[in-house]
């Protein structure tokens, strides 16, 4: 009998209280992670009739809702669609910012280049981000990090937008980029705040379509505009979408953290429109501070992770698969002299494919396990991905190699792009598949998104001059053998091996 059975059996009534019971409801989801019942009449076998009828269901009565909502208002779980769908649209709005302000670099790389005297593989070269604000957010909550780190990340992107000399632009551009990155961590944890988790993979797909399309927005909307007028116009909308952004998270957006797992549940210090204002800036998050992990343990807790092979074989997998795909922008931009406008196409596509592909591979998981979600089933998403993958790779670097027409750049562009954003939505649900990181999905997220930033925008160091040296196709057709090998080692032992290994390296 596992751990969390044995808890559940306590609960059940036989040694514990009411409150013991509740507690233990609110903070399954985070013991047995790995392992969810989801089907109700699963739950009554496995919980006992006692404990099952106290399991709050979805509104058509198919699905346990992990986590349990409480019976408050104040639960993010418990607000209605409407509310939930605003903060989703805010986050991955918030989401585009970073690497579409990274890809506006592509539109005006030929611009730059001439203006600074330099070459377009230095102008490549300005990309940076970070995760140090997932250990403000584990201490101050989501609303006041957002809002914060995005009102900097604009301030000094308008100081880009007015460099004097490439130095200023650079130190700008990597600082904008160490601040505006922090919507590519605070989304995981939003979305995990809001959505049950049988909903979870479908709203983790919408919000990663914003930072997965966002490096071909900036080239398509902006391409035409830098070469037609100066490269400052470029960086002064991406300046004036960041600030957009800024005034609808003032506006809208609200704390989605909840410390549903303290007893009891601490109440909001103030109220009305005095809650809003304190919680935007983060006076609420100093207050509420008290109920959450110490400075010391937030700080330490990514290297708590990072380390264990699980977790650090997924972030080497997307970081080469993500930054090869991602990579291809700069290299078309080089090549051709201008961005095709098709990326953010086959993004979308991948989204609707994602969507039910996730969908359907949990149905499927729950119907063939009687009831109960294996973490290590959504890993099978990854082998739809990767022959997409491989084809986009050979097609596109066949193509260039052999200046074949723009359709069959179209193609293999498409279909890597798919492949990339199939496999992204599959790889950051990773805290599911060990219930002991959990409650760290921002450090998750965080590391996924430092994995696979270094990974993109570092492509360019090398991605194009060995395809000048050595031609395209050998470029492209060694990268997607990198991905496969990469694949072969990490996800058929994660799906074999997946509940011993969770076991083994478990923070618990």
């Amino acid at each position: 009998m596992s751990k969390s059975e044995e808890k559940i059996d306590i609960a059940d009534g036989s040694s514990g209280t009411s409150e013991d019971s509740e507690i233990d409801l609110v903070s399954f989801h985070e013991q047995a992670a790995g392992r969810l019942v989801i089907d109700p009449e699963e739950a009554k076998i496995e919980f006992g009739e006692a404990v099952a009828s106290r399991l709050k269901l979805s509104p058509d009565g198919t699905k346990v809702l992990w986590p349990q909502p409480t019976d408050s208002p104040e639960d993010p779980q418990n607000w209605s669609d409407r509310r939930k769908l605003l903060m989703l649209i805010i986050i991955t709005l918030a989401a585009i910012v970073p690497d579409f302000d990274s890809g506006i670099g592509i539109a005006a790389v030929f611009k730059l280049a001439i203006q600074f005297n330099t070459t377009t593989a230095v102008i490549n070269n300005l990309s940076w981000g970070g995760i140090a604000a997932v250990i403000l957010i584990r201490r101050v909550g989501r609303l006041p990090v957002l809002f914060w780190s995005q009102v900097l990340g604009v301030a000094f992107l308008v100081g880009a937008t007015f460099a004097p000399n490439l130095k200023t632009l650079i130190s700008m551009r990597c600082l904008s980029s160490f601040f505006a990155t922090t919507p590519q961590v605070t989304g995981l944890y939003i979305v995990t705040d809001l959505y049950p988790f049988h909903l979870q993979a479908r709203m983790l797909n919408f919000w990663t379509m914003g930072f997965i399309v966002s490096p071909f927005l900036s080239p398509f909307a902006l391409g035409f505009l830098v070469a037609r007028t100066s490269w400052r116009w470029a960086f002064g909308i991406g300046s004036i979408y960041g600030a957009i952004v800024v005034v609808l998270i003032a506006l809208f957006m609200e704390e989605t953290m909840y410390d549903r797992t303290v007893r009891p549940i601490p109440s909001r210090p103030t109220s009305g429109v005095r809650y809003r204002i304190e919680s935007l800036v983060g006076m609420t998050g100093l207050k509420m501070a008290k109920y959450r992990i110490s400075w010391p343990e937030a700080i330490i807790s990514p290297l708590r992770v990072i380390w264990r092979p699980h977790i650090f074989g997924l972030l080497v997998f997307e970081a080469f698969l993500f930054g090869f795909g991602i990579g291809i922008n700069v290299t078309t931009a080089v090549f051709l002299g201008t961005p095709l406008p098709i990326g953010y196409v086959s993004v979308i596509l991948g989204e609707l494919i994602g969507r039910y592909l996730n969908d359907g591979i949990m149905n499927w998981s729950i119907r063939r396990n009687k009831g109960v979600f294996e973490a290590e089933t959504r890993l099978w998403a990854c082998y739809m991905a990767l022959p997409l993958y491989i084809c986009g790779f050979l097609v596109l670097g066949a193509a260039f190699q052999n200046h074949l027409s723009p359709g069959a750049i179209v193609m293999g562009w498409g279909l890597a792009q798919v492949a990339t954003m199939i496999n992204t939505v599959a790889v950051y649900r990773l805290p599911g598949f060990d219930p002991s990181i959990t409650r760290l999905q921002g450090e998750i997220s965080a590391l996924l998104n430092l994995a696979r930033t270094l990974g993109g925008f570092g492509v360019s160091y090398f991605q194009i001059p060995w395809a000048i040296k050595s031609g395209a196709l050998q470029v492209f057709g060694v990268e997607a053998a990198i991905v496969a090998g990469l694949f072969l080692v990490v996800i058929p032992p994660l799906q074999l091996k997946g509940r011993v290994i969770r076991a083994r390296f478990s923070l618990h």
